[in-house]
């Protein structure tokens, strides 16, 4: 439940800050996107160094960070990109549980790695649920704030805290997740491997690619690397000309589609369901997370995996949040 005298009035909005949690799974049949947090594990671990539900709704920042007046004592986490958070102009530590006092401006500093950072306030933001989410999905003007992006003059309401909070509380280094100055992203080779060469196929995964500045919250984009070569074909009825187009098919969640060969697309949070281009493969979702804090003209590799490599690495990342949450517990 929302106290009043707890609401936050932003200042200034910064580039692009929305509400988000852990999204809306369940409607991707009706062409919803799951929306959410770009970054699933920086979002979680915010909300839980300020005793929150591992799924509250918090602030996502993207590249430069918002201005924000707190109307009552607050505690704050900021995790996810490096984007320094300040206090009446004071730097507080990254991935820390710190006090905000009533009336005291949290701010940020530039951006020094990553791309999206996340701000959890204890009892986490209040705006009504759409779908079962508080996340924004800004194609749709779906949930969040009024369905779009923060503004200056907006009044967020906060939650009552679920728990005492821990000033301090933080989390090391070593169990916090970036995507490091080389990443390298797995992929599961997709149904429509068969459409291109097997020169081109390797050579995708042997290429260096970087990441375009057609880089949101629908997909990545990636370019630099070799054009892919397709195998010869006839024209399915219901595709398009292009070698590159199928019969429409439903895109799973982190699916690279590679318009006319030439620049792979992730597919991420709120990406369409379904369309004509073919899937080279998927990203795993272990994965996903880390394209969400690339920054644009980063040099990035694909490499491919199978799918018990992929579970694997399904069951290390869940098993690092247990780990994360057991922590923060003790």
């Amino acid at each position: 439940m929302a106290d009043a005298t707890r609401a936050l009035d932003i200042v200034k909005p910064g580039l692009a800050t929305t509400v988000q949690d852990l999204g809306r799974p369940g409607y991707y049949h009706l062409g919803i996107p799951l929306s959410g947090a770009m970054d699933r594990f920086a979002l979680t671990a915010a909300n839980l160094l300020v005793g929150n539900d591992e799924g509250d709704a918090a602030l996502e920042v993207v590249f430069m960070g918002p201005e924000i007046r707190f109307g009552a004592d607050a505690t704050v986490a900021v995790t996810g990109a490096d984007l320094p958070p300040r206090v009446d102009g004071v730097e507080q530590p990254g991935w820390t549980a710190f006090a905000v006092k009533a009336g005291q401006v949290l701010s940020f500093g530039f951006l020094k790695t990553g791309a999206r950072a996340y701000v959890a306030i204890a009892g986490g933001i209040d705006v009504p649920l759409v779908l079962g989410s508080r996340s924004t999905y800004l194609l749709g003007a779906l949930g969040g704030h009024h369905g779009r992006a923060l503004k200056a003059g907006d009044r967020l309401a906060v939650g009552t805290p679920k728990r005492a909070p821990r000033i301090g509380a933080s989390i090391a280094p070593a169990q916090r997740r970036l995507p490091g100055a080389s990443p390298v992203l797995r992929v599961l080779p997709g149904l429509y491997w068969h459409r291109i060469t097997e020169a081109s196929g390797k050579g995708f995964f042997d290429d260096t690619w970087k990441v375009a500045p057609e880089a949101d919250r629908i997909g990545y984009r990636f370019r630099g690397g070799t054009p892919l070569a397709f195998e010869p074909r006839r024209q399915p009825f219901g595709a398009g000309s292009d070698p590159s187009n199928i019969v429409d098919s439903c895109y799973p969640y982190g699916s690279i589609q590679v318009p006319g060969g030439t620049e792979p697309i992730v597919l991420h949070r709120d990406a369409v369901s379904g369309g004509g281009y073919f899937m080279i493969g998927t990203v795993i979702s272990a994965d996903m997370d880390l394209v969400g804090q690339l920054q644009p003209h980063q040099a990035t590799r694909f490499a491919a995996v199978d799918m018990e490599a992929a579970l694997a690495a399904r069951r290390e990342r869940q098993a690092g949040l247990r780990a994360l949450a057991d922590a923060l517990a003790g």
